[in-house]
């Protein structure tokens, strides 16, 4: 195995981590609750704090870190995580478990987008978008494989040692990192003034505006899957967990895809998957009327409604180092900042429409998203061959 396939699965294998850290609290919630002695409903708070965390600290940290040496402070992070990640399998009380997933979240967030821009970095660059799309996959595999490993180790050993594996995996990876990472990675250092212009760039906005309606389509209807599955479709909570493997799985082909897509200038075939994923939306109300109809749909829809993931991604990247050099770390970060705003967008939504109108209806709303997606898709094209036709 090459140096370079060493370094890109050890970036795999950070995304894979962070998944883990995350997505883990959720299969868990009920063992800390009995540990701790507190109510399920005030655990459930911790991924309301990660999150919002989360979303706060990685564009304030990723800025104001950028004038230092690279490898410095992505190891330097890696180790803060470390120490959060450790601190919460050792937390004997409510408030110090969350003060430990507090320090998790500060900084995951921006060792996620110096991961993006590191590898952009040593790539090669025939291989850069699969390598970004492998980064995408280790959370869908944390969430297909990891989770329910973690759950299972919480439910046979206690939850604080699903924590301890995870540091173990975390503390690996720092020293396997700390070995093959170039320690002069190459940067250019700007002030926070700097990187900001870098969002006052029509291309950037539009693909952000694109990346958030996007993450909301889909959180319309897959915030509610579970019941949706159980619920709508009907079927039992044993076939559940397998079916939710499925999505999982189809998950990372998506990623995967995505990878691919990027290499062939995916942007300019995304508005084509947006149409598709508006018929398919408008059909939902109907498919859910049928078991396998139903979950055939969900299935589709996890592979095509987040496919264009790694081509705005790479696009992001493309414009930083051609117009903001100062700011591809920034640019790096912006997927993963607006696609969790859109979570939160299309969750609320799926909460009014499942309030109002019914589980079979949350489908309406996802359409909406979609077709804004389209919209939005289509001027992020025409604003793309602008440029180039002024630059030419």
């Amino acid at each position: 195995m090459t140096k370079y396939q060493l370094q890109a699965a050890s970036f795999v294998l950070v995304s894979f981590m962070l998944g883990c850290n995350e997505f883990i609290v959720v299969g868990i919630i009920s063992d800390i609750s009995h540990s701790l002695n507190v109510s399920v409903a005030t655990v459930g708070y911790l991924v309301t704090v990660f999150a919002t965390v989360y979303a706060i600290s990685t564009p304030l940290i990723t800025v104001l870190t950028n004038r230092f040496n690279r490898y410095h402070t992505f190891m330097a992070l890696m180790v803060i995580f470390l120490i959060g990640n450790t601190l919460t399998g050792f937390a004997t009380s409510f408030p110090i478990l969350v003060a430990a997933r507090m320090i998790t979240a500060v900084v995951a967030g921006t060792i996620e987008s110096l991961s993006i821009a590191i590898a952009n970095v040593i790539a090669p660059r025939e291989k850069r978008a699969i390598l970004i799309s492998w980064l995408a996959a280790g959370f869908s595999i944390a969430s297909v494989v990891g989770v329910p490993i973690g759950t299972a180790i919480s439910t046979n050993f206690g939850w604080q040692n699903a924590f301890h594996v995870i540091s173990l995996l975390s503390l690996v990876t720092c020293l396997i990192l700390g070995w093959l990472l170039p320690k002069d990675l190459k940067q250019v250092p700007g002030g926070i003034k700097d990187q900001l212009v870098l969002l006052t760039d029509k291309r950037i906005y539009l693909g952000a505006a694109l990346i958030l309606f996007t993450a909301a389509a889909s959180y319309a209807y897959y915030t509610y899957v579970r019941p949706l599955i159980t619920t709508t479709l009907g079927f039992n909570t044993t076939m559940l967990n397998w079916l939710l493997v499925a999505i999982g799985i189809m998950s990372i082909i998506s990623n995967r895809l995505s990878g691919t897509l990027a290499e062939h200038d995916g942007l300019r075939w995304l508005p084509r998957f947006y149409v598709v994923d508006i018929v398919l939306l408008a059909l939902f109300p109907v498919a859910m009327m049928n078991a396998w109809t139903g979950f055939a749909l969900l299935m589709v829809l996890t592979l095509l409604v987040t496919i264009g993931g790694s081509p705005i991604q790479i696009h992001f990247l493309d414009v930083a180092e051609e117009s903001y050099p100062q700011a591809t770390a920034l640019a790096s970060a912006l997927n993963a900042i607006f696609f969790n705003v859109g979570i939160s967008l299309g969750s609320a939504t799926a909460s009014g429409i499942l309030s109002t109108a019914g589980l079979t209806s949350l489908g309406w709303g996802a359409v909406v998203f979609a077709v804004i997606s389209l919209g939005v898709s289509l001027w992020l094209n025409r604003s793309i061959a602008q440029h180039r036709a002024q630059t030419a």
